[in-house]
């Protein structure tokens, strides 16, 4: 690993200059806006940064940029630094402290060691957890994290292999540990990485843990006289503990109990399955062949971790074109089921046959609802239970909670709020039978406080055998859900807004519909209003509500009819979403694709209207 040697150049240019803190010379890039557009001012904060880069590398790297002239590219590494926030960090690998590197992962660790010290009892003997993906760099980021946790005194138990998300979140639980590090990046595209916190819990951290991580990392002074361990002399004295086949024999084990149907439950299904160049391949493939599938079948070009995706552009498999390769093996061995995961194998797509060489993706909210209708209809004998979704996944989730008289909430968008309210609605009384976001994740139960690309798919099979034993499909309980149910559709927008104009308009919008909601959207009266921001509810009556969700810069707009539109800013990218949720009740007597059709076209209108409304807010 390239920062064996510890030490950075201490040169740019022919000057020498004095090492400053990583964590100062981010700070002073962070509050300078102006500093980085000036070759000079760039020049300087460029040397300052590489004087205490523990990697030669990414050292090398800023210098030839520098010796290059290219100010635009180093302007743009140093015009901010990662944010650390509840997903802990993610960027485009390089140099500088607006990419992941070893300089940036050595000094999250030390602030994430720092903050377990300060509050956590026994955090440096219960140890760090630490995981990677097949990504590049994830193995020697995973390697960085321990020598630094090592360094401070923590035991350390670190995987020997690649592995997926669920897996370390799972081992944080197993082992007791005080906390979790995943090295994953997720379903980014193959220049990204990133730098995923578990807390002791199980469950990715959420404030006050990611501020408290965050004022910590600041703190942390200067890296190249960080105290730092080998993880070979950790080892030696008993503070490594290196986790493999053992704990995922248990994880293994433990996901087969997930399974709802009674022994002997219907198991004649063809499968093919990618694993997208990720880590998920011979865990789907185990997890199958546990439960007794045995007619399945790999897409051999994208099985083996590959952090270079050579076969897809984006490795998503909601991105076009991301999952043509399973799916014209699914042709060639005429499947029943398609499963796909994402690189790091926390979420889950599928593709059903509608003809003999016809196959439909489907969306996640179908996939989330199909998921919990299949785990409430065989759990009616646990007390208490309770299904939770993301704010802007389907509301049908709450009508199949209630017809199986299950207890269902709306938490904030992203998984660790889903696990979180878990834990706070599983210490009243509750049982967590199933979560879900309509970004493919879902979780089953409480064995991973994550969303579980793996055992998802596993108990997605048991439903689509389930299924093919009564001579039906995916599609077909897709149908006899809408009946039961309701038909729901939803639809997303996604408006890119580039720029400082771009940002400040996105403010304007939210601002601008926040103060003066409409009283209609097309023909549909809006009823009420939620905004998250001051955690209100306000009916059209004039009545106020208290919200018990934590303060997001969300607006949902309740219609009447039961339909829905929200927007909000997205978190990650210049863009404002705006999401819809539609309602139809389909007559006794109607064909389901009638009332479907029906549906579409009521909601492209309501589309058109809440955009051309949008659109007639002051610029």
């Amino acid at each position: 690993m390239s920062a064996a040697a510890g030490q950075a150049p201490t040169h740019l240019g022919g000057r020498s200059r004095q090492a400053i803190p990583l964590a100062s010379c981010a700070m002073r890039v962070y509050e300078s806006g102006a500093m980085s557009t000036t070759p000079d001012a760039l020049r300087t904060l460029v040397e300052s940064w590489a004087s205490d880069d523990p990697d030669p590398s990414t050292a090398a790297e800023l210098e030839a940029l520098v010796a290059a002239g290219s100010w635009e590219e180093l302007a743009d590494r140093f015009a901010g630094r990662l944010e650390f926030g509840t997903a802990g960090l993610r960027g485009v690998l390089g140099g500088g402290p607006n990419r992941m590197n070893l300089a940036v992962v050595r000094a999250a660790t030390a602030g994430l060691c720092a903050y377990l010290e300060r509050t956590t009892e026994h955090a440096q003997t219960r140890g760090l957890a630490i995981g990677f993906d097949g990504r590049r760099m994830s193995a020697e980021f995973a390697q960085e994290t321990a020598r630094v946790a090592l360094g401070r005194g923590f035991k350390v138990r670190l995987f020997d292999d690649v592995t997926p998300t669920p897996v370390l979140a799972f081992a944080v639980l197993d082992t007791g540990a005080a906390a979790g590090v995943m090295v994953t990046a997720s379903h980014n595209p193959p220049e990204y990485n990133g730098f995923k916190v578990y807390w002791g819990n199980g469950a990715q951290i959420v404030p006050p843990h990611d501020v408290g991580i965050a004022a910590e990392i600041e703190r942390c002074g200067a890296l190249k006289t960080m105290p730092l361990r080998s993880v070979e002399d950790g080892h030696e004295h008993g503070l490594v503990e290196h986790l493999g086949a053992e704990i995922e024999d248990r994880y293994h084990a433990a996901i087969q109990r997930l399974l709802v149907l009674p022994a002997p439950a219907p198991r004649d299904l063809r499968i093919v399955y990618t694993a997208l160049h990720g880590v998920g391949g011979r865990h789907v493939l185990r997890a199958l062949a546990s439960a007794g599938f045995e007619d399945v079948h790999a897409v051999d070009a994208q099985h083996q971790p590959d952090g270079a995706f050579p076969t897809v552009r984006f490795p998503n498999p909601e991105e076009h074109g991301a999952m043509d390769l399973v799916l014209q093996l699914a042709r060639e061995r005429e499947a029943d089921l398609v499963i796909a995961n994402d690189p790091d194998a926390d979420r889950l797509a599928l593709a059903v046959r509608r003809g003999p060489s016809d196959y439909v993706q489907l969306t996640g909210n179908e996939v989330g609802c199909l998921l919990a209708h299949h785990v409430l209809e065989h759990t009616a004998d646990i007390p208490r239970r309770t299904v939770l979704s993301s704010l802007v996944s389907s509301p049908m989730l709450g009508a199949i909670a209630r017809a199986h008289g299950a207890h269902w909430e709306e938490t904030l968008t992203g998984f660790k709020w889903i696990a979180n309210r878990a834990l706070e609605l599983e210490r009243q009384g509750h049982t967590f039978v199933f979560g879900y976001e309509e970004a493919l994740g879902y979780t089953v139960g409480s064995l991973v406080r994550d969303k579980d690309g793996v055992s998802a798919a596993l108990v997605a099979a048991e439903l689509a055998a389930k299924c093919k034993a009564r001579g039906r499909t995916l599609l077909d309980e897709l149908e006899l859900c809408a009946r039961r149910y309701g038909l729901y559709l939803s639809r997303q927008v996604a408006v890119t807004m580039k720029g400082s104009d771009g940002a400040a308009r996105i403010q304007r919008i939210m601002a601008g519909v926040r103060s003066h909601p409409p009283d209609a959207i097309g023909t549909h009266a809006v009823l009420a209003v939620q905004d998250l921001l001051v955690g209100e509810r306000r009916v059209r009556s004039g009545t106020i509500e208290k919200l018990a969700l934590p303060p997001s810069n969300v607006l949902a707009l309740e219609l009447d009819g039961g339909h829905r539109v929200m927007l909000r800013p997205s978190g990650t990218e210049p863009k404002i979403k705006y999401y819809f949720d539609f309602r139809e009740t389909i007559a006794g007597d109607e064909a389901v694709a009638s009332a479907r059709g029906r549906a579409e076209r009521v909601l492209d209108g309501l589309v058109r209207s809440f955009v051309d409304l949008v659109g007639a807010l002051p610029q």
